[in-house]
């Protein structure tokens, strides 16, 4: 079949045909998959630390609440208590101890001992599994007045 062209007669299947060869389709899939794959393991990790963020905010919730609780106790004294939460996964433990603060002076001390106040040190101590398999734990600790009486 003839068409008429803006030059002349040009015989409809004539030119050559183009597209892509075997080659160039090769490489652009192999560029595609070095790409898709670095995608894939920048998501992995993104996941991975997402899941850990959210053991430590989850840690952080139960060190808090433990702390709380032990501070809110009253009269405050010595104690120590433990447990878990989060089925298991996380351990915690509780310490109200009386605190003396080591850059005192002696007679900073001694005049501190005629208070009817005294201070205590609550520490909450948290352990959670890491990602990788083992443990990890952080403490957290606050400083309350309680009364001298309250042994």
């Amino acid at each position: 079949m003839r068409m008429k062209t803006a030059v002349g007669w040009r015989v409809a299947g004539s030119g050559r045909a183009r597209g892509f060869s075997l080659l160039e389709v090769l490489v652009a899939f192999v560029i595609l998959s070095l790409v898709a794959t670095a995608l894939f393991r920048l998501f992995s990790g993104a996941l991975g630390n997402a899941s850990a963020a959210d053991d430590y905010s989850r840690a952080m919730l139960v060190a808090e609440s433990a702390l709380a609780e032990a501070a809110s106790i009253q009269p405050l004294r010595e104690t120590a208590q433990t447990g878990s939460a989060d089925e298991g996964r996380i351990a915690w433990s509780t310490t109200v101890a009386f605190y003396n603060p080591q850059d005192v002076s002696d007679d900073l001390q001694r005049a501190g001992e005629t208070l009817p106040v005294r201070l205590y040190r609550i520490t909450s101590e948290v352990t959670f599994p890491a990602p990788n398999g083992g443990k990890r734990s952080f403490s957290l600790a606050t400083v309350r007045l309680g009364g001298r009486d309250s042994k």
